[in-house]
């Protein structure tokens, strides 16, 4: 208890230091029971004999460091039990060399040690002090950063009347979500795989791909090969000029055939079915006739007997 007392020479505070078998003894800075105690040890040698501090003062005293120990304690339960939720996520840890110059490392934690009042995360194999925690990053925003896909909007320009090929940018993703191929769907029609060719980070399509489109806008549809075919709708726009229009009247000749085909294949309007039908009716008429004369025969051979 002894070295806990400072000694007081021509009113001053001397400083003294302790030395022992293990080396230095280190004081705590932190307000604690041990704090209290040093604190009341130091207020009792030096009061005032004339005027001492009463029991009462001694115990409110004890009673607000209490409170404060075991807010220290909540604070330490609270820091503990979010470091081990911390485990499998994504983090970035802040370091600072001896240069005072900044870096951040990030990573995935592996586990939380605790030593003493020490909570470390271990990232990439080493050991960080929890309080060196910049931000705590969600899996499935590392997932969509990683996914491929086109990073800004592009609108092609395709002229007819001079003709050459498109291209645009793509980011072919990170990690286990990398794609090596594209495939394009422009009209409701995928394009054949030989007029598209992907270099590095750019996507060349063909000129005779747009071959055959009408003036108008476009919109293509761009499908990644990585495992989670990643697809792409709102970024991509062609627009189409200087096409020459098909023909509506070019239609209109096999129409004219079909027509005439039509009129003479019609049994009943043609000339030459009305012929047969005019033969029909005199042989029905003769017919008539001949049923007449019988008939006649008949009753005069009656009346002869």
């Amino acid at each position: 208890m002894s070295e806990l007392i400072q000694p007081v020479k021509d009113g001053k505070l001397v400083q003294t230091t302790t030395s022992s078998g293990t080396g230095s003894s280190q004081r705590s800075n932190e307000l604690d029971k041990n704090a209290f105690l040093r604190l009341l040890t130091t207020q009792m040698k030096y009061q005032d004999p004339l005027n001492p501090n009463t029991d009462t003062e001694y115990v409110a005293q004890l009673a607000t460091f209490s409170q404060l120990e075991q807010l220290q304690n909540l604070g330490t339960i609270s820091t503990n039990t979010m470091a081990f939720s911390l485990v499998g996520k994504e983090v970035v840890i802040k370091t600072q060399n001896a240069n005072g110059n900044t870096s951040y490392i990030n990573g995935r934690v592996d586990f939380v040690t605790i030593t003493g009042n020490k909570t470390k995360l271990s990232v990439n194999g080493s050991l960080y002090s929890i309080d060196q925690l910049e931000s705590v990053i969600s899996s499935e925003y590392i997932l969509e950063q990683n996914l491929p896909g086109v990073p800004n909007k592009v609108e092609l320009l395709y002229d007819a009347a001079d003709p050459k090929d498109q291209s645009f940018n793509v980011k072919l993703g990170a990690g286990d979500t990398v794609a090596d191929k594209v495939a394009i769907i422009l009209n409701e029609k995928l394009i054949d795989m030989k007029y598209i060719e992907l270099k590095d980070s750019k996507v060349i399509i063909k000129k005779e791909a747009f071959e055959g489109l009408e003036n108008g806008v476009y919109r293509l549809i761009i499908t990644f090969n990585d495992p989670y075919l990643t697809t792409v709708t709102d970024k991509v726009t062609l627009k189409v000029q200087n096409a020459i229009p098909k023909d509506d009247d070019s239609e209109q000749p096999g129409d004219d055939e079909q027509t005439g085909d039509t009129e003479q294949t019609d049994p009943v309007n043609s000339p030459e079915a009305s012929g047969p039908t005019e033969q029909g009716s005199s042989a029905t008429e003769g017919a008539e006739a001949d049923y007449k004369d019988n008939t006649e025969n008949a009753d005069q051979g009656g009346d002869a007997i």
